[in-house]
């Protein structure tokens, strides 16, 4: 078995700061940088890849300013494509196989809809597959948003999927524990 870490949206915007940011997005940064280390985590990883929001016209996914979010369906005006904003927390200090950009014109919360930066036809899926990966563990940012619909798209492609809760964080705790049932109803291991 191959197994591939999947680091999902540890960006500036997500974390305390930004414009949507998550309670503890910066330590959760800090915390899969220790993860990961130098090595890809003393070799239990054989790719390393990560997630980004990455907003270029995403249409009504950025809420109306007259009629302001939703936080359902539409958002404040988040990881805008090139700004600080959508760049990785400062605490991500760990080298990545492969950057998955995602939403570019529409709204994204899964990173198997991300193209690779280096070729934005190439999907996570089949680039964890031409990898020869089986088993994937997903950490990163919201927990109960774009961590949940990429671990359970993740077992949808055919990887057996473990999500890492001590390197996640989440929105808000009645979401989260409602994530955390679907994900463990889906077939995703929860550690």
């Amino acid at each position: 078995m191959t197994r591939a870490l999947i680091v999902v949206d540890v960006q500036n915007d997500f974390c305390e700061g930004g414009s949507m940011g998550v309670d503890g997005g910066a330590d959760v940064a800090a915390s899969i940088t220790q993860l990961v280390g130098t090595d890809k985590a003393a070799g239990a990883y054989s790719q390393v890849v990560a997630t980004k929001d990455w907003h270029v016209d995403p249409g009504d996914h950025f809420a109306d300013p007259a009629v302001g979010p939703d936080f359902v369906d539409t958002w404040p005006p988040h990881c805008v494509a090139d700004t600080d904003g959508a760049a990785f927390h400062d605490n991500l200090a760990i080298a990545v196989d492969e950057v998955f950009l995602k939403g570019r014109h529409t709204a994204s919360y899964t990173g198997f809809d991300g193209g690779a930066a280096s070729d934005e036809a190439t999907l996570l899926g089949s680039w964890l597959t031409d990898r020869g990966v089986t088993e994937v563990d997903v950490v990163g940012i919201a927990t109960d948003h774009c961590v949940r619909a990429t671990a359970l798209d993740a077992v949808g492609n055919g990887f057996t999927t473990r999500v890492l809760l001590d390197h996640c964080a989440g929105v808000a705790p009645d979401t989260t524990e409602t994530a955390l049932e679907e994900m463990k109803a889906g077939g995703i291991t929860l550690v």
